[in-house]
């Protein structure tokens, strides 16, 4: 029986969405333009709803409060769904994803508080990126392609594509978490480096397994086509970034190439893992798990 969902809940999902990827981008700009102590108080800037929006301030301002609106994004959605949505555990995955981005605020007062500590910036970073794939999944979620009747395929291989696509987001996150304390000069670049090896690996893997035994799924497809797109232009973006970042070091400033180099390289991670998270749960949405075909054959063994 399909099952159509709230359009209207669903578009709010995709907008907030939309908009958690623009506050990544300007989360990114904070760090790239080295203003995240342009603000030294929080939760006001300068004891103020309304700073200057002078230097550094209207970066870290500015991301304040886009933060702030996400936030009350992130309310409407918990609450439309509470009210809207049958599934409880959609409603409860709202309430999470409200979670994490009060938990990110909070992340983000502390680190101006202690100065910037690598540990707490890291976390931060990461965070943001946990949020922005919760409503990517909301948003799937809430859609009709999730909830109507979809064909059921068998994987007789090993591993299980439904434990390879986990593990490639898994991976992916690991490598932001590494990127994030360099970033925030926690240590240098060679994990960051290594971490991107295992990504290639696991990235590859995972669209040769859905090529070679999925050929009849266009879902799966066609979500691995954005996951190798995404990580292609990542590595160039990554390549580049390391590029500009050596040849600005003795400025006195940032310079405005590296920037942007910079940034890009952030929210297409982002991209990436989100991709991923979203082929993984494509990947249980139409891949039955472990053992059930040997379940159902027993059942119609057993059936007189």
């Amino acid at each position: 029986m399909e099952v159509h969902s709230d359009r209207g809940v669903h578009r709010f999902a995709v907008f907030t969405a939309g908009c958690t990827f623009f506050l990544l981008a300007a989360g990114a700009l904070v760090t790239s333009n080295d203003a995240g102590l342009a603000v030294p108080d929080w939760p006001l800037s300068y004891g103020s709803l309304l700073p200057p929006m002078v230097g550094g301030i209207r970066y870290e301002h500015g991301h304040r409060m886009f933060a702030a609106f996400v936030g009350l994004l992130t309310v409407i959605l918990a609450i439309w769904l509470w009210r809207v949505e049958t599934r409880r555990w959609v409603r409860t995955f709202g309430w999470v994803a409200l979670g994490l981005v009060v938990a990110q605020g909070l992340l983000g007062g502390l680190t101006v508080k202690l100065f910037l500590p690598p540990s707490v910036s890291s976390a931060h970073a990461t965070l943001a990126q946990l949020f922005f794939a919760s409503v990517l999944s909301l948003a799937l979620f809430t859609g009709n392609w999730w909830q109507k009747d979809l064909p059921q395929f068998d994987d007789p291989g090993s591993p299980r594509l439904r434990a390879l696509a986990v593990a490639t987001s898994v991976v992916i996150l690991l490598q932001i978490v590494l990127g994030a304390i360099f970033r925030h000069h926690g240590f240098g670049i060679v994990p960051h480096l290594i971490g991107a090896g295992v990504v290639t690996l696991m990235v590859v893997w995972t669209g040769g397994t859905v090529r070679r035994r999925f050929p009849q799924a266009p879902a799966l497809r066609r979500g691995v086509k954005w996951l190798h797109s995404f990580f292609g232009l990542q590595i160039l973006l990554g390549g580049a970034a390391w590029w500009a970042v050596r040849a600005a070091a003795d400025a006195p400033q940032p310079v405005p190439l590296t920037v942007w180099i910079t940034v890009a390289h952030v929210v297409v991670g982002a991209l990436l893992f989100g991709s991923s998270v979203l082929l993984a749960l494509c990947s249980f949405r139409l891949v039955r798990p472990a053992g059930a075909l040997a379940v159902e054959s027993r059942a119609a063994g057993a059936t007189p």
